[in-house]
């Protein structure tokens, strides 16, 4: 008898066992998907593990049938399950929440025929050749089309072929408008000609639009596109060509590229590093891209870069002890000066009443000037929406989501107020339902309220707007960057979308509203974000040929991070926050694990926060911080409680995650916290 070992796309552990019908035993193999029966009268597609004749030991158990065998061929690679083993072990989550994750959702429907694979499997040798002797195809020419590099780049890349004698990962720091993706444009083509696959990985899907533009002109087809906005069919389609004869040689993609199948993987890149975009927050497997990809690239033999104009401090740190290779780029490409950084005090202004509305006269002033010059406008402000709240004038009543502990924001264009945890929406109301006054107003600025009052400052000036609301859909994005790009559009408001590496080289001002909103937020990477942030947008001003004007607007103009803003001191902000890191024992000093518990019931998320706390400190002492209640402490309706691990280095990871996984089994198996949720979040980011 035959049997298969399954792996499902569900969170419970281990693998399932099912019995293979004779019929289909000569053609099952692992990476193969089947369609079985799962729990009550229902189906369900999942992977073969393993095939083979051990019927299980537990004579009670009912072992059903496979009910379909999807693929002739695998549909993964051999180590990549292993690769989503280990991501399952290290983020403390299950295969089978990983397989979720990692597939196209297409290639888990149940199918209502058998699928014919498309995918044909070869074996590649050290000249490129595969086991038919025939050429893999690739350009005759790439190397007479890749840009010119300025000495400071061509040193920069020798140093970082230097770097990868001694290690694996390289850390490259370059400032903004350095060229850092010329640079990769150059590793990337020699990477072809060494016939290796290479991961391009950048942070958020709006940046993919500009760099794919400039990669197909030196690339052509030889480069494939991955990431969610791309419908269910594309991604599939992309990942049956990664198994075929003629994979895409490079792929850009978003954090999920990652889980894509590479038979030959030499290099990965990791364009803007420090974004916290990277790390995967909801569902599971709660992951960090960066991290998955270096690991990637390990186990493949593939060496790594990691660019940025602002590393996380992890990353720098990795380099300052070694970890790491570190190369630095400290010239703007073209030699174009870094940015002048004029620093306003709105306080001051609006204690003079000069402030008009959320603008001073200094950056309007700067901004006419430039939209007369035929220049463009960066604004940036990280909230969207038109008013982050609603209140009564009268009585100071605020309307707050009935689900969650946050006010709803005023979206004045859809005439709603809308919860951007939940996606609760609801009417404004006409009258205050405390006092019944109308006097209703928006508190504070969103983008959506720039937008109109940039509208009255300058009538004539085209204006876009680039947030979540305006960027749903891929050709939304798209379309804003090509008419910024092309010049159709003289002022960008944006939220931190603006900030992620986009390059345009008519930007000549660059105006941030408020530049320490971000400071208040209590969490321990708020100085290092604050920095990169403000940093990074500054960045935006100022190209080719032109020194740009940034205009920060502040109510602190005293502040440690502003000045180090206004110097570019990356060093200094970095020195800072270890010295009190290292104080107060927080990354990279310290391995974090957080515990978060939800329940409907706020006497159950308590109770069972309590006795988790209770059952750490058995076994990890002052290493367990709380419980405590997150800054927002309900989200759809789920009540929230939180538990933090701090484990220094040289604790045995494997047997501390082995731990946590049976405490979790344990409590969830009382029929008191069953309906609880209850997971970890590995490395977390606050």
């Amino acid at each position: 008898m035959n049997y298969c070992d399954v792996l499902l796309p569900v969170p419970l552990t281990g693998y399932f066992t099912y019995r293979l019908p004779p019929e289909l035993a000569t053609l099952a193999q692992a990476g193969c998907r089947v369609v079985v029966p799962f729990g009550n009268k229902k189906t369900t597609t999942g992977l073969i593990v393993r095939v083979h004749q051990t019927a299980p030991q537990d004579s009670t158990l009912i072992i059903k049938d496979i009910t379909e065998l999807v693929d002739t061929q695998p549909v993964i690679l051999p180590g990549q399950l292993a690769f989503w083993e280990w991501i399952a072990s290290y983020y403390l989550c299950s295969v089978g929440e990983v397989f979720k994750a990692a597939i196209p959702g297409k290639m888990k429907k149940v199918a209502k025929k058998k699928i014919k694979a498309r995918a044909e499997r070869i074996v590649i040798n050290d000249e490129g050749i595969d086991l038919l002797g025939e050429k893999i195809p690739l350009s005759s020419s790439l190397m007479p089309q890749l840009p010119v590099l300025s000495p400071a780049q061509q040193s920069a890349l020798d140093s970082i072929h230097a770097s990868w004698q001694q290690h694996s990962v390289c850390l490259l720091h370059g400032v903004t408008s350095s060229g850092k993706t010329e640079i990769y444009t150059h590793l990337i083509a020699e990477a072809l000609q060494r016939r290796e696959q290479v991961l391009y990985l950048l942070p958020e899907i709006v940046l993919t639009s500009q760099l794919t533009t400039r990669l197909k002109t030196v690339f052509g087809d030889h480069l494939g596109v991955y990431h969610s906005k791309y419908s269910d069919a594309q991604r599939a389609e992309v990942w049956m060509r990664q198994l075929s004869a003629e994979p895409y040689d490079i792929i850009v993609g978003v954090r999920s590229s990652v889980f894509l199948p590479f038979q030959r993987l030499g290099l990965v890149i990791v364009d803007e590093e420090h974004e916290t975009s990277f790390k995967q927050q909801e569902p599971a497997p709660r992951y960090h891209a960066r991290n998955a990809a270096i690991m990637l690239a390990t186990r493949t033999g593939a060496r790594t870069l990691l660019g940025t104009a602002t590393p996380s401090f992890e990353s720098y740190y990795n380099a300052r002890i070694d970890k790491y290779g570190l190369v630095k780029l400290t010239e703007r490409f073209g030699q174009v000066q870094l940015p002048e950084v004029e620093v306003i005090d709105i306080k001051e202004l609006q204690r003079k009443r000069l402030m008009q509305g959320a603008f001073s006269p200094a950056l309007l002033q700067a901004m006419r000037e430039a939209i007369d010059a035929g220049e463009q406008v960066i604004l940036f402000q990280n909230r969207r929406g038109f008013a982050p709240s609603v209140s009564c004038h009268v009585c100071g009543w605020v309307p707050r989501c009935p689900h969650c502990d946050v006010p709803l924001t005023l979206h004045k264009r859809t005439g709603h107020m809308t919860c951007h945890y939940c996606g609760f929406t609801a009417e404004i109301p006409g009258r205050c339902p405390a006092c019944e006054n109308s006097d209703l107003r928006g508190r504070g600025y969103g983008t959506e309220r720039i937008e109109d009052e940039i509208q009255k400052h300058f009538p004539s000036a085209r204006i876009a707007r680039m947030d979540l609301d305006t960027t749903r859909t891929r050709t939304a994005y798209e379309a804003l960057i090509q008419d910024f790009a092309s010049g159709e559009t003289d002022v960008l408001i944006g939220t931190q979308m603006v900030t992620k590496g986009l390059d345009f080289e008519r930007v000549s001002v660059v105006g941030i509203l408020s530049a320490e909103t971000m400071l208040n937020q209590p969490d321990f990477r708020a100085y290092e974000r604050s920095f990169q942030m403000l940093a990074q947008v500054a960045g935006r001003a100022g190209r080719r040929q032109h020194r740009g004007r940034v205009f920060l607007q502040t109510f602190n103009a005293d502040l440690g991070l502003i000045r180090q803003v206004v110097s570019n001191d990356y060093e200094g902000a970095y020195q800072e926050q270890m010295l009190e890191r290292r104080q107060f024992a927080y990354p990279p000093f310290v391995h974090l694990v957080t515990v978060y518990v939800k329940h409907r019931h706020l006497a159950v998320v308590d109770a069972l926060a309590k006795e988790i706390t209770l059952r750490l400190r058995a076994s990890f002492g002052t290493r367990v911080l709380g419980p405590d209640e997150p800054p927002i402490g309900r989200v759809a309706s789920l009540f929230i409680r939180r538990i933090m691990l701090k484990l220094e280095p040289g604790l045995p990871m494997p047997q501390v995650h082995e731990l946590l996984s049976q405490l979790r089994k344990d409590l969830l198996g009382m029929k008191t916290y069953a309906s609880a949720l209850f997971y970890f979040d590995v490395d977390p980011l606050s």
